[in-house]
């Protein structure tokens, strides 16, 4: 599966060659260097290790260094492996860009979502409120959590207030609309998950291409 590591820029709009206005998200994608080769002899399954951004040689420890050394590829701050189907083939050093991906085509995208911290449980859940009149004091309270006299405990995993965000968000069947491989940019129709700068993973959509 194509993929593609980067990072998000932020959002712009651009002009269809009809003259429709499209809302887009522009993704620095790349460059990405293959680092490692997983075989089902060696490892038990097909994989590749790809990595994101040149790391300093002073800022890397000893077990960073040596990855990088038996596989005589450069130093890099992100790491991350995808899995290979039948009939593609990678190799160390190759280096995967912008320009790989072709305009028109679906998009999956995930991100890390932007943190919203604590918060309560309609905003978190959607959960309703309570009635306004009549000298309520559950306005926005969570209600109920163990009524009656059975269970007479929570159970796990009772919505309610809580951490809310920065989780691992994945965005499916994005439109690519435009590549510009001389910024390593790829600009995507939509909204694309994290905050400015975070990074994303891009890769052909599973389900809806066509």
């Amino acid at each position: 599966m194509k993929t593609i590591v980067g990072r998000k820029i932020g959002m712009t709009q651009i002009f269809s060659e009809e003259g429709n206005l499209i809302p887009v998200t522009v993704v620095e994608a790349g460059p990405n260097t293959v680092i490692q080769i997983k075989t089902v002899e060696t490892d038990g399954y097909n994989a590749v290790q790809i990595g994101y951004e040149d790391l300093k040689e002073q800022r890397a420890n000893k077990p960073t260094k040596g990855h990088f050394t038996k596989w005589n590829g450069p130093l890099k701050k992100h790491l991350t492996e995808i899995r290979i189907g039948e009939g593609e083939s990678y190799e160390p050093g190759q280096v995967i860009t912008a320009a790989d991906f072709e305009e028109g085509k679906k998009l999956d995208v995930t991100g890390i979502s932007k943190g919203k911290g604590t918060q309560g449980n309609i905003k978190r859940h959607g959960h309703h409120r309570g009635p306004m009149t009549h000298g309520s004091k559950h306005k926005r309270l969570a209600g109920a959590l163990a009524a009656g006299t059975y269970p007479s405990r929570v159970f796990k995993g009772n919505a309610g207030p809580g951490r809310m965000g920065r989780e691992t968000v994945t965005v499916q069947n994005l439109e690519l609309v435009k590549v510009v491989p001389e910024r390593n940019a790829l600009l995507i129709k939509g909204a694309v998950p994290g905050k400015r700068g975070g990074l994303v993973r891009v890769r052909y959509a599973i389900k809806g291409q066509e």
